[in-house]
């Protein structure tokens, strides 16, 4: 990677930058450092998103922070381009934030008023999908969907969840079920659902701290969706805390206080977002840690799809 960072610094003039891999998950994110100042410059991995999904990503987020939410702020190259493709990798950059996430899967919640942030949180997703409906797209805008077909159809955006190789015989008849029922469940309220653009990764790693400030990072899987998955996501990862029910109240606390949202088929969403993790999985089995996280995945969706269906 090292000549594709090089020439992606000489199309932002940044030829005598140090640079640094910070991250190598679904891209490959390098600190560049030049003139006092820090950028994020992104490897885009490559067949996960088109040129012009990337281009729609950009122009949103410039949106959203015109309109005073949290985000980091895309740096044009030197001919005013956000996206460059340099040996089929997409390359882009935005500035870089300072501060610390939220917390970790390891870690938990790193925050000393952990409702007060969950607060805080709820807030700037309320107005992310207020910005976010004001906002008329441009020609061209493309992102995709976690519709109904995204999340329960014969293709969806994160795998067949319902075959994941580790299923059981009894889980796999549970998560068959649960397709089916909520296919069908979600095809009658789908059209009263408030449904829009979506982060859809609002997990802890993915909220920057700095003060009072609040930052909302990585739209790598953001597009279309129902509202209450995004909440969803944020809810789901922090089950297992201790005040988990304090915090699912102060999330939807904040968020009411920006917008209205009906949250009566979030028990839906909650298994919905669970089982996207065990088709997510299916296909990165070989990866480092992958066994764990896989256990975890099919457990945590094992009591929600439970719950759900009673």
């Amino acid at each position: 990677m090292t000549r594709i960072v090089e020439q992606a610094l000489t199309l932002w003039g940044m030829d005598d930058a140090e640079w640094s891999l910070v991250a190598a998950r679904e891209n490959h994110v390098y600190r560049v450092q030049t003139g006092g100042k820090s950028f994020a410059l992104r490897l885009h991995r490559q067949g996960l998103h088109s040129d012009a999904a990337l281009r729609s990503e950009l122009q949103w987020v410039i949106e959203l922070g015109a309109k005073g939410v949290g985000v980091p702020t895309p740096v044009p190259a030197k001919n005013g381009r956000y996206l460059h493709l340099l040996d089929g990798i997409q390359v882009d950059m935005l500035d870089w934030l300072s501060g610390r996430p939220l917390g970790s899967t390891e870690t938990g919640i790193d925050h000393d008023d952990r409702t007060g942030i969950f607060r805080a949180l709820g807030r700037e997703m309320a107005k992310l999908h207020e910005t976010s409906d004001a906002w008329t797209r441009p020609d061209g805008f493309a992102r995709w969907s976690w519709d109904r077909t995204g999340l329960l159809g014969d293709a969806p955006l994160w795998d067949r969840f319902w075959e994941n190789p580790t299923l059981s015989d009894e889980d796999r008849a549970l998560f068959a079920a649960f397709r089916d029922t909520a296919n069908s469940h979600l095809q009658q309220i789908e059209s009263q659902l408030d449904y829009g653009l979506i982060h859809a990764d609002l997990v802890r790693e993915n909220v920057m701290i700095h003060g009072e400030k609040l930052w909302l990072i990585d739209f790598d899987d953001a597009g279309f969706g129902f509202r209450l998955f995004d909440l969803a996501t944020t809810l789901l990862k922090n089950l297992c805390e201790p005040d988990y029910d304090a915090l699912q109240e102060a999330l939807i606390e904040g968020y009411r206080s920006e917008r209205a949202l009906d949250t009566k088929h979030l028990d839906l969403f909650m298994a919905l977002r669970a089982v996207t993790y065990v088709g997510w999985i299916s296909s990165r089995m070989d990866e480092d840690g992958s066994q764990a996280r896989n256990t975890r995945f099919v457990e945590t969706a094992r009591g929600l799809l439970t719950h759900y269906l009673g």
